[in-house]
């Protein structure tokens, strides 16, 4: 009598998926040819344990063994096909058995589902070999591919060029994309195995850092030297934004780390709108001053004091 496949892996007729795929699990490690590689009896035990997985991890194909149980059990290594629920009255011992076929012969068959095109009218193909179908197209793999972009391209968006696999890719990349942003370019992944689709190249977009602006968002911020006169007495100076050179007024008075804000000057959105730009002020000191400026400065200060640690605790 042929060996029940839940009993091969220890488990219920009921157990779960979960619960088949930790049987067998168990089974794999314990009898693995690479732990006893001249144990014949746990090599023939790992064999049975992964036939038994490979028909109860298939709904379909547990289905169909729990449906005609050892009678599957003589064609489930012939390559069992899906849709056999309309046949509950066939005796599948007594045509897989002896005596069915001509001359007394076992009726041969290459495949469960073979089987059933000869019971529903297939017959042979006009070479005299069994029919053969066909497996439907595949799409072709999907590729992945890191792509680096400056920050001015991922706020303005626009062309880029890059190579792949000796081969030169062009892409317009969106306005506003950010790092981890994808972009999937259509048929041009892995070809297809079998006449099908080729699959498709998806860009991981990964923002290069730049050198003066920094990105919070949908809004941009830049630290801009200034000098003591431009903070003190206020000034007007022309700013690179991702739309061109703007002009920001600096007001009189404005110490290091006051935010202005240039409206509308971030990142742009598909919608549109875009974020803002903010100006950080950082005051810049000569590193060397000439003693005649030092006095003005000492004069300067005397003349305006400012208490700024006033109130300053741990």
């Amino acid at each position: 009598m042929a060996e029940d496949l839940y009993q091969t892996l220890g488990v219920d007729r009921d157990a779960s998926k979960d619960e088949i795929k930790k049987a067998h699990r168990k089974l794999a490690l314990k009898y693995h040819p690479d732990k006893s590689p001249d144990d014949k009896v746990a090599s023939e035990k790992f064999k049975r344990a992964q036939e038994a997985y490979d028909v109860l991890s298939d709904e379909e194909k547990r289905a169909a063994y729990d449906r005609y149980g050892a009678d599957f059990e003589k064609i489930r290594g012939s390559g069992y096909q899906p849709g056999t629920e309309g046949f509950d009255g066939l005796d599948l011992e007594q045509i897989f058995g002896g005596g069915g076929g001509r001359g007394g012969e076992r009726p041969q068959f290459d495949g469960f589902s073979d089987f059933f095109e000869q019971m529903m009218g297939g017959g042979r193909s006009g070479g005299g070999g069994p029919r053969q179908r066909k497996a439907p197209p595949q799409q072709g793999s999907n590729v992945r591919h890191e792509l680096e972009i400056p920050l001015q391209n991922a706020v303005q968006g626009g062309k880029t060029e890059f190579y792949l696999n000796d081969e030169k890719i062009s892409v317009t990349i969106p306005p506003g994309v950010e790092t981890g942003s994808k972009i999937r370019l259509r048929d041009r992944g892995q070809p297809s195995p079998n006449g099908g689709p080729s699959g498709d190249l998806i860009l991981l977009i990964k923002v290069s850092d730049h050198p003066y602006f920094r990105r919070t968002g949908r809004n941009l911020e830049l630290d801009l030297p200034v000098t003591i006169a431009e903070a003190v007495l206020g000034a007007k100076v022309d700013i690179p934004t991702a739309s061109g050179t703007v002009t920001l007024s600096i007001p009189p008075g404005s110490s290091s780390g006051r935010r202005l804000r240039l409206k509308g000057q971030g990142v742009k959105h598909s919608d549109g709108s875009s974020g803002d730009l903010y100006v950080i002020v950082q005051i810049e000191l000569p590193k060397d001053p000439d003693e005649e400026s030092r006095k003005l400065i000492e004069q300067f200060e005397a003349g305006n004091p400012v208490p700024v640690r006033e109130g300053l605790i741990f």
